[in-house]
């Protein structure tokens, strides 16, 4: 692809509508990819129309997630039964971790022994 200067404008224009999807915004203005990494790492208003869009698709995604968490409490409420919660174990994990939602990893050494740490360039003998 030959070397081409885009104006912001032309830059910003692009963005919308593509998710923030480097490749997508790369090949409506038939340039490469890096050319669009370089320009929102130098332009400030470049990089606000990409983030701005990133967040959108952001905020497409967690209302989808949302959506579906109503839907399924609907159907628990009416049919009474169980349903598939992995909508609302994910949003519990990531967005209501002040509730004490966070996943947890547990880390053992072989055989569930516990793990040995050695820290370098601490004298054990120094105190506090």
């Amino acid at each position: 692809m030959a070397s081409r200067k885009y104006t912001t404008e032309q830059m910003i224009d692009a963005i919308k509508g593509t998710g923030g999807v480097k490749t997508v915004i790369a090949q409506r203005l038939e340039c490469h990819r890096h050319t669009v990494d370089n320009y929102i790492e130098r332009h400030p208003t470049v990089k606000r129309a990409y983030e701005a869009e990133r967040e959108t698709v952001a905020d497409f995604a967690e209302s989808v997630v949302i959506g579906n968490i109503r839907l399924a409490f609907k159907k628990q409420k009416e049919d009474q039964e169980v349903v598939d919660s992995t909508d609302a174990k994910w949003f519990l994990a990531m967005k209501a971790k002040d509730r004490g939602y966070a996943e947890r990893k547990e880390i053992t050494g072989a055989d569930g022994e516990g793990v040995v740490i050695n820290l370098i360039g601490v004298d054990p003998d120094a105190g506090d």
